[in-house]
């Protein structure tokens, strides 16, 4: 966007004509909800624009929308309860327009029933609008106080001369307070450009999404195999011993991947202060993959897959990884399905868990992301953008934490085509993951088979 040019507030000196310059450039470029100068109304507005970005993929059942918003509620509340104002705000923003908004124009969602459906209903009417107008109130009266105490910082009167004598420059102030006012009526202007700047960008990246999604479609069938294998990622351990390799760790990821995607503007998670690369982190007991691969050993054995899910709670703006449930499934040396998900929705439910992605075994081959790997874990990244794939490959003593990157999220996103199909080779469709820690820490194993 070219530079928004804004006319200066007559002022005979030239310090305070810079400032009052370089103030509503910086309105006009950004608004930023931590920005004390902005006033309270400005900051919850701000907030609230971060609420409404939310987009649905016609390709992802409305089921996995509706148990999506079932663990939105989940951590919006456990926000609130933490004094995460801010998160817990735009949770429950982001929750309504998800379900008031956005999903009615699904193209299954007419003809979906969904048992989670009457929960949302009540969320909504009981939790999400009550909730989120008492945020607001609190945010507003907080901000006005953060605003008050900026404005006053900014009166005070300067220690001028080498004795210590304060000079009171009256005529400044009075001469700041009209400014002030002058400021607020270009403020309130410059506001409504930066909202139409925002709302032109955001249909320039999703017209880039569809170019691309057509593009894809389009595209002719490619008759030679690319080449899915990548380079491994180990550490020369046993399994048993050291079961995630110090490349899938955060501090030692390979340099020749590309860094994992920050979050995309349309994603259902909320506002972060703490991250890392854009991702709130992700917490995995050590012995996560020792444990998963003695339950799969049976399977291993034959040159069967097995997966699960990890779950996981939200604590102090980071996931950690608490369960992992192996549902009913059919498997073969190169894909394992699900069966009977509402066993496992059913414990989800009763221990308030969360959704943090899979996990599954290679059992022949290294440790990467196939296409229908790629696909699979599309559906739980677009739901939470933290969202892990653990590949487990006992052959070669080797396993990876992984995510899609931002190329891979929008090519994956984009392609219709079922099983096991070529894609990109260049730029990389996924990355090792850097927002991941391992820790000592307690885990469960479900196993519903």
């Amino acid at each position: 966007m070219d530079e928004l040019v804004v006319g200066r507030v007559t002022d005979t000196h030239t310090m305070d004509q810079d400032f009052s310059f370089n103030t509503l450039k910086k309105l006009a470029a950004e608004a930023d909800h931590t920005d004390v100068s902005l006033t309270a109304a400005e900051r919850v507005r701000a907030l609230g624009k971060m609420g409404f970005s939310v987009e649905i993929n016609d390709d992802i059942t409305p089921r996995r929308y509706f148990r999506s918003g079932v663990e939105m509620e989940r951590m919006a509340a456990v926000y609130l309860e933490e004094g995460s104002l801010e998160n817990a705000y735009v949770l429950y923003s982001k929750f309504i327009t998800l379900f008031v908004e956005k999903l009615p124009s699904h193209r299954d969602y007419q003809q979906s029933s969904i048992p989670e459906r009457q929960l949302i209903m009540k969320k909504l009417q009981e939790v999400a609008f009550p909730r989120k107008d008492e945020l607001k109130k609190r945010l507003q009266e907080k901000y006005s106080r953060e605003h008050s105490e900026f404005l006053r910082s900014q009166s005070q009167p300067a220690v001028l001369d080498g004795c210590g004598q304060q000079l009171q420059c009256l005529s400044l102030l009075d001469e700041d307070r009209r400014r002030r006012l002058q400021l607020e009526g270009e403020r309130q202007r410059v506001a409504a450009l930066r909202r139409m700047q925002i709302e032109s960008e955001q249909f320039r990246y999703f017209e880039d999404q569809l170019r691309r999604q057509e593009l894809a479609n389009s595209r002719e069938e490619v008759t030679q195999k690319v080449d899915t294998k990548v380079p491994e990622v180990t550490d020369g351990t046993r399994p048993s011993r050291q079961p995630i390799s110090e490349a899938a760790r955060s501090q030692g990821a390979d340099p020749n991947r590309p860094a994992p995607i920050s979050e995309p503007a349309a994603t259902l998670a909320g506002v972060h202060p703490q991250k890392v690369e854009g991702l709130r982190r992700v917490v995995i007991p050590r012995d996560l993959t020792y444990r998963f691969l003695l339950l799969a050993d049976s399977n291993t054995a034959r040159g069967i897959e097995t997966c699960g899910v990890l779950c996981g709670r939200l604590t102090h703006n980071e996931f950690v990884l608490t369960h992992v449930v192996i549902p009913k499934q059919s498997a073969g040396p190169d894909f394992c399905d699900m069966e009977n998900v509402e066993e496992l929705f059913s414990f989800q439910d009763q221990q308030h868990l969360l959704t943090l992605g899979w996990i599954h075994t290679h059992p022949t081959q290294t440790a990467f992301l196939s296409s229908v790997d790629l696909h699979t874990h599309c559906s739980y990244q677009l739901m939470l953008p933290e969202a892990v794939a653990i590949v487990c490959a006992p052959k070669h003593n080797d396993t990876g934490v992984f995510q899609l990157s931002a190329p891979g999220m929008s090519e994956v996103s984009g392609c219709r085509l079922k099983g096991f199909h070529p894609h990109s080779k260049e730029p990389p469709l996924f990355t090792v993951c850097k927002h991941v820690v391992v820790r000592e820490s307690k885990i469960s194993l479900l196993d519903l088979r």
